[in-house]
Protein backbone atom coordinates (compact mmCIF):
# COMPACT_ATOMS: atom_id res chain seq x y z
CA UNK A 1 0.00 0.00 0.00
CA UNK A 2 1.90 3.52 -1.20
CA UNK A 3 2.27 5.72 2.11
CA UNK A 4 3.75 9.04 2.34
CA UNK A 5 7.25 9.36 3.40
CA UNK A 6 8.22 11.37 6.83
CA UNK A 7 9.43 14.33 7.00
CA UNK A 8 11.26 16.93 8.84
CA UNK A 9 8.08 19.11 9.46
CA UNK A 10 7.14 19.01 12.87
CA UNK A 11 11.04 19.60 13.74
CA UNK A 12 11.05 22.44 11.92
CA UNK A 13 8.17 24.16 13.50
CA UNK A 14 9.52 22.89 17.07
CA UNK A 15 12.93 24.70 15.95
CA UNK A 16 11.35 27.72 14.79
CA UNK A 17 8.89 28.67 17.63
CA UNK A 18 10.62 26.99 20.58
CA UNK A 19 14.17 27.95 19.85
CA UNK A 20 15.42 23.84 20.04
CA UNK A 21 18.75 22.94 18.42
CA UNK A 22 18.32 19.43 18.95
CA UNK A 23 15.02 17.61 19.29
CA UNK A 24 14.64 13.74 19.59
CA UNK A 25 11.92 11.64 17.92
CA UNK A 26 10.94 8.75 20.30
CA UNK A 27 8.66 5.74 19.75
CA UNK A 28 7.83 2.64 21.75
CA UNK A 29 7.37 -1.02 21.28
CA UNK A 30 5.86 -3.87 23.34
CA UNK A 31 3.37 -2.01 24.68
CA UNK A 32 0.32 -4.66 24.35
CA UNK A 33 2.66 -7.69 24.30
CA UNK A 34 2.02 -9.98 27.38
CA UNK A 35 5.89 -10.49 27.97
CA UNK A 36 9.45 -9.12 27.69
CA UNK A 37 9.86 -5.70 28.38
CA UNK A 38 8.06 -2.22 26.82
CA UNK A 39 11.27 -0.82 24.82
CA UNK A 40 11.68 2.79 23.83
CA UNK A 41 13.90 4.51 21.44
CA UNK A 42 15.20 7.66 20.95
CA UNK A 43 16.55 9.45 18.42
CA UNK A 44 18.42 12.26 17.37
CA UNK A 45 18.58 12.48 13.18
CA UNK A 46 18.79 15.95 12.47
CA UNK A 47 17.27 17.68 9.28
CA UNK A 48 19.39 14.90 6.65
CA UNK A 49 17.55 13.41 3.50
CA UNK A 50 16.35 9.98 5.25
CA UNK A 51 17.18 6.59 4.02
CA UNK A 52 14.63 5.52 1.42
CA UNK A 53 11.58 3.69 2.50
CA UNK A 54 11.48 5.04 5.97
CA UNK A 55 8.50 4.33 8.06
CA UNK A 56 6.58 3.02 10.57
CA UNK A 57 7.60 0.08 11.39
CA UNK A 58 4.14 -1.95 11.43
CA UNK A 59 4.00 -0.77 7.48
CA UNK A 60 7.72 -2.69 6.86
CA UNK A 61 8.18 -6.62 6.78
CA UNK A 62 10.39 -8.08 8.94
CA UNK A 63 13.23 -8.36 6.62
CA UNK A 64 12.65 -4.82 5.89
CA UNK A 65 12.73 -3.81 8.98
CA UNK A 66 16.36 -5.29 9.50
CA UNK A 67 18.10 -4.02 6.83
CA UNK A 68 16.58 -0.58 7.29
CA UNK A 69 17.58 -0.81 10.80
CA UNK A 70 21.37 -1.52 9.70
CA UNK A 71 21.13 1.32 7.76
CA UNK A 72 19.62 4.28 10.52
CA UNK A 73 22.19 2.48 13.29
CA UNK A 74 24.96 4.78 11.36
CA UNK A 75 22.77 7.24 9.32
CA UNK A 76 21.19 8.85 12.81
CA UNK A 77 23.22 11.39 14.77
CA UNK A 78 22.65 9.08 17.74
CA UNK A 79 19.92 6.45 19.20
CA UNK A 80 19.64 5.27 22.80
CA UNK A 81 17.20 2.59 24.16
CA UNK A 82 15.40 2.32 27.45
CA UNK A 83 13.30 -0.44 28.44
CA UNK A 84 10.92 -1.80 31.79
CA UNK A 85 10.98 -4.57 32.71
CA UNK A 86 8.00 -6.90 33.27
CA UNK A 87 8.20 -6.21 36.99
CA UNK A 88 8.22 -2.69 36.51
CA UNK A 89 5.31 -2.86 34.54
CA UNK A 90 3.41 -4.60 37.04
CA UNK A 91 4.57 -3.07 39.99
CA UNK A 92 4.15 0.66 37.98
CA UNK A 93 1.42 -0.22 35.76
CA UNK A 94 2.23 0.81 31.92
CA UNK A 95 1.92 4.67 31.54
CA UNK A 96 4.37 4.87 34.50
CA UNK A 97 6.79 2.03 32.94
CA UNK A 98 6.78 4.21 29.96
CA UNK A 99 7.64 7.40 31.43
CA UNK A 100 10.78 5.04 32.84
CA UNK A 101 12.00 3.93 29.93
CA UNK A 102 11.97 7.02 28.01
CA UNK A 103 13.87 8.91 30.40
CA UNK A 104 16.31 6.10 30.49
CA UNK A 105 16.71 6.13 26.97
CA UNK A 106 17.15 10.25 27.07
CA UNK A 107 19.25 10.26 29.39
CA UNK A 108 21.55 7.40 27.87
CA UNK A 109 21.75 9.79 24.79
CA UNK A 110 25.12 11.27 24.71
CA UNK A 111 23.68 14.83 24.70
CA UNK A 112 20.49 16.45 26.44
CA UNK A 113 17.34 17.26 24.00
CA UNK A 114 15.83 20.70 23.86
CA UNK A 115 12.91 19.50 22.51
CA UNK A 116 10.88 15.55 22.20
CA UNK A 117 8.37 14.32 19.18
CA UNK A 118 6.48 11.47 20.79
CA UNK A 119 4.85 9.10 18.76
CA UNK A 120 0.95 9.01 20.16
CA UNK A 121 -1.91 11.30 21.56
CA UNK A 122 -0.72 11.24 25.47
CA UNK A 123 2.00 12.54 26.81
CA UNK A 124 3.73 9.92 28.95
CA UNK A 125 6.61 11.94 29.48
CA UNK A 126 6.05 15.17 31.26
CA UNK A 127 8.03 17.37 33.00
CA UNK A 128 10.60 18.84 32.53
CA UNK A 129 10.99 17.59 29.51
CA UNK A 130 9.48 19.47 26.42
CA UNK A 131 7.15 17.81 24.58
CA UNK A 132 5.39 17.56 21.11
CA UNK A 133 2.62 14.54 20.81
CA UNK A 134 2.08 14.14 17.08
CA UNK A 135 -0.49 11.08 16.23
CA UNK A 136 0.90 8.74 13.68
CA UNK A 137 4.36 10.53 13.99
CA UNK A 138 5.90 6.97 13.19
CA UNK A 139 4.66 7.68 9.80
CA UNK A 140 4.89 11.55 9.51
CA UNK A 141 8.01 12.46 11.52
CA UNK A 142 11.49 11.62 10.59
CA UNK A 143 13.02 11.00 13.78
CA UNK A 144 10.15 9.15 14.89
CA UNK A 145 9.73 6.87 12.24
CA UNK A 146 13.83 6.01 13.04
CA UNK A 147 12.79 5.38 16.33
CA UNK A 148 10.52 3.05 15.43
CA UNK A 149 12.43 0.82 13.24
CA UNK A 150 15.38 0.66 15.60
CA UNK A 151 12.80 0.01 18.61
CA UNK A 152 11.38 -3.08 16.64
CA UNK A 153 14.04 -4.83 15.47
CA UNK A 154 16.02 -4.31 19.10
CA UNK A 155 12.71 -5.71 20.99
CA UNK A 156 12.63 -8.48 17.93
CA UNK A 157 16.18 -9.79 18.96
CA UNK A 158 16.15 -9.38 22.76
CA UNK A 159 12.45 -11.61 22.53
CA UNK A 160 14.13 -14.15 20.16
CA UNK A 161 16.82 -15.05 22.43
CA UNK A 162 14.46 -15.25 25.52
CA UNK A 163 12.73 -17.50 23.08
CA UNK A 164 15.99 -20.07 23.55
CA UNK A 165 14.84 -20.74 26.87
CA UNK A 166 11.46 -20.78 26.05
CA UNK A 167 10.67 -22.89 23.35
CA UNK A 168 7.16 -23.78 23.49
CA UNK A 169 6.19 -20.02 23.44
CA UNK A 170 7.27 -19.47 20.22
CA UNK A 171 8.76 -15.64 21.63
CA UNK A 172 10.95 -15.55 18.01
CA UNK A 173 7.88 -15.27 15.77
CA UNK A 174 4.65 -13.44 18.33
CA UNK A 175 7.71 -11.15 20.51
CA UNK A 176 5.57 -11.98 23.28
CA UNK A 177 2.24 -10.73 21.65
CA UNK A 178 -0.98 -13.14 22.02
CA UNK A 179 -1.08 -15.63 19.69
CA UNK A 180 -2.67 -19.57 19.82
CA UNK A 181 0.98 -20.65 20.61
CA UNK A 182 1.41 -18.40 23.02
CA UNK A 183 -1.57 -18.66 24.85
CA UNK A 184 -1.21 -22.70 24.13
CA UNK A 185 1.79 -22.45 26.11
CA UNK A 186 0.50 -20.17 29.21
CA UNK A 187 -2.11 -23.03 29.39
CA UNK A 188 0.22 -25.82 29.69
CA UNK A 189 3.26 -24.36 31.65
CA UNK A 190 1.98 -20.73 33.25
CA UNK A 191 3.69 -17.82 32.98
CA UNK A 192 7.51 -17.75 32.56
CA UNK A 193 9.62 -14.66 34.64
CA UNK A 194 9.46 -12.63 31.48
CA UNK A 195 5.33 -12.66 31.42
CA UNK A 196 3.32 -9.52 32.69
CA UNK A 197 1.01 -11.18 35.64
CA UNK A 198 -0.51 -8.40 36.56
CA UNK A 199 -2.70 -8.41 33.19
CA UNK A 200 -6.14 -9.59 32.70
CA UNK A 201 -4.49 -12.68 30.37
CA UNK A 202 -4.31 -13.99 33.75
CA UNK A 203 -7.86 -14.30 34.59
CA UNK A 204 -8.54 -16.59 32.02
CA UNK A 205 -5.88 -19.29 33.30
CA UNK A 206 -7.93 -20.89 35.62
CA UNK A 207 -4.71 -22.89 36.91
CA UNK A 208 -2.33 -20.28 36.99
CA UNK A 209 -4.80 -17.65 37.91
CA UNK A 210 -3.17 -17.62 41.53
CA UNK A 211 -0.06 -15.83 40.31
CA UNK A 212 -1.79 -12.98 39.07
CA UNK A 213 -0.37 -9.58 40.75
CA UNK A 214 -2.17 -6.71 41.82
CA UNK A 215 -0.70 -3.62 41.91
CA UNK A 216 -1.57 -1.98 45.74
CA UNK A 217 0.98 0.74 46.09
CA UNK A 218 -0.01 4.16 47.17
CA UNK A 219 2.44 5.44 44.11
CA UNK A 220 1.20 3.01 41.52
CA UNK A 221 -2.20 3.81 42.17
CA UNK A 222 -1.80 7.59 41.70
CA UNK A 223 -0.41 7.40 38.51
CA UNK A 224 -3.13 5.20 37.44
CA UNK A 225 -5.44 7.58 38.40
CA UNK A 226 -3.64 9.96 36.97
CA UNK A 227 -3.68 8.84 33.26
CA UNK A 228 -3.43 5.06 32.83
CA UNK A 229 -4.13 4.19 29.29
CA UNK A 230 -7.21 2.90 28.60
CA UNK A 231 -5.66 -0.43 27.23
CA UNK A 232 -7.51 -3.83 27.63
CA UNK A 233 -5.47 -7.13 26.98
Amino acid sequence: MPYEPPTHTVERSLRATTGAKIVVGIDEVGRGAWAGPVTVCAAITGLRRPPDGLTDSKLLTPKRRTELCEVLATWVTSYALGHSSPEEIDALGMTAALRLAAVRALEALPVRPDAVILDGKHDYLGAPWRVRTVIKGDQSCIAVAAASVIAKVQRDALMAELGLEYADFDFAANAGYPSPTHRTALEEYGPTPYHRVSWSYMDALPRWRHLKKVRVTPEAAALEAGGQLGFDF
